[in-house]
């Protein structure tokens, strides 16, 4: 061996294998420390032994040629071996060889288990992350779901009429007309047993009591307010949320006045909404709801809540109110759509105060506006076609959000359920948990006491 006088050579090829061989170094390297005194001459013994602790180039490939000179020497077949991996070492560089196609890993199944004849090997490739392992079993969904939805998340909306009987509606199966005094305390009665203890209440107004101006609307005796005084006194434990809007008791129809040339007043129809809000909280109401959609009037509501000794009442907000198709079973409901009136100009919709349907940016105008003027919580309304809005308000606020599942969309899926179409208690449950995990902490749902009643099941 001539490691002192051809440094240059070993040098070279010390290089070598730094560049593209150190695995196979490293495991000659680990072979070089295994052998024993008796297997290497005491001379070759020190180098190994210097070899493994330096890190000169030089030094460890004199080293590893005393190696492959000494196991090439010894019978051992495995020697032989380590010596061919030490020689490799320093060989000419080759191109990659072709990759050798393997069968793939063997699957595991469990005893007693079959696979269909004509099943496939397994794919090759090896997957690393798996997703699927969190959901193998109800135990493991149960404990990763990201989204709860409960009975407790629901307000159950409530129609409410003079008469005693109930009147069921046509366009919403299952839903009816309930009475004051009578079917109202049933409803209720049956929601709190089954874990929803918040309604909203809305009055079916007589038609006799319909003015273009609405005064009914902040009535001490009105039906909306014995409503809520019916409810306060039977289940104090109830949280009742009322609406705020001129339209069950405009002639017009419209959530505010209408001039005759069409326009809806905003400031002089929140002089009104402010009456009645105060007047809801009076009867007992533990947050008030203006569903209007006129600019400011969350603020001046809170005001005349606060002035009125009602710091507690919350408002919840409709901050993003859409123009929508979805609501109509709901004006079939309270008789509230608007009206042709004689020399009157009245809009057939309510474009000019609720959103367009096409507009994100403007739902998160709209719910910063009563965020700052003093909501406690802001609503999307219809929910199911604008989880989109549901989410930016999530994002956006710090507030809870209120979603409300409006008469159309309740319609289509019991339609659909009716005809055989769709599973009612799957889809039912499904889409409440999007509106859920879009951001909405309250939902309002016709489905109120029939999806609770299935989470217990």
């Amino acid at each position: 061996l001539k490691t002192a006088q051809a440094p240059g050579v070993f040098e070279a090829q010390a290089q070598l294998v730094s560049q593209g061989a150190m695995t196979a170094f490293t495991a000659s390297t680990a072979g070089a420390r295994s052998l024993t005194s008796s297997q290497l001459p005491s001379p070759l013994t020190a180098q190994a032994e210097a070899g493994v602790s330096r890190s000169s180039g030089t030094v460890l490939a004199a080293t590893m040629c005393a190696t492959v000179a000494s196991l090439t020497a010894s019978g051992s077949r495995k020697h032989r071996r380590a010596a061919k991996t030490a020689r490799n070492f320093f060989a000419e560089p080759q191109a990659p060889s072709k990759p050798v196609e393997t069968s793939g890993r063997v699957t595991q199944h469990p005893p007693g288990t079959q696979i269909p004849e004509g099943t496939p090997e397994p794919h090759p490739m090896s997957i690393r992350k798996r997703p699927r392992r969190n959901r193998r079993s109800p135990a493991q969904r149960d404990m990763f779901s990201e989204t709860r939805l409960t009975a407790a998340n629901f307000i159950l909306p409530i129609f409410v009429h003079e008469g005693t009987d109930d009147i069921p509606i046509s366009s919403m199966p299952g839903v009816s007309r309930v009475g004051v005094d009578t079917g109202l305390l049933r409803e209720v009665e049956e929601a709190v047993k089954l874990g929803v203890k918040s309604v909203v209440l809305f009055p079916k107004t007589p038609d006799e009591l319909k003015t273009q101006t609405a005064e009914e609307c902040y009535n001490p005796e009105g039906l909306a307010q014995r409503a809520i005084s019916n409810v306060k006194k039977a289940f104090p434990e109830v949280v009742v949320y009322t609406d705020v809007a001129l339209d069950p008791y405009n002639s017009l129809g419209h959530d505010g006045i209408v001039r005759s040339d069409g326009v809806i007043l905003n400031d002089e129809t929140i002089a009104y909404l402010c009456k009645q809000a105060v007047s809801q909280a009076e009867a007992g109401a533990d947050y008030v709801s203006p569903s209007d959609m006129m600019d400011g009037r969350v603020g001046a509501i809170r005001d005349a809540l606060d002035e009125a000794g009602f710091t507690n009442v919350g408002i919840m907000a409709y901050s993003a109110k859409y123009a929508s198709a979805f609501y109509g079973p709901f004006r079939e409901a309270l008789d509230s759509n608007p009206v042709v009136a004689e020399g009157w100009k009245v809009p057939k919709g309510k474009e000019t105060y609720q959103q367009d349907p096409a507009n994100y940016k403007e739902a998160l105008l709209e719910a910063q506006l009563d965020e700052d003027e003093g909501a406690d919580i802001l609503m999307v309304k219809p929910a199911m076609p604008y989880l989109d809005i549901i989410k930016g308000l999530k994002d956006q606020s710090n507030l809870p959000i209120a979603a409300y599942h409006v008469s159309g969309e309740y319609a289509m899926l019991k339609a659909a359920a009716m005809n055989g179409w769709l599973d009612e208690k799957a889809v039912v449950l499904e889409a409440l948990m999007s509106i859920r995990r879009a951001g909405a902490s309250v939902i309002l749902t016709y489905y109120a006491k029939q999806a609770a009643k299935w989470l217990q099941e």
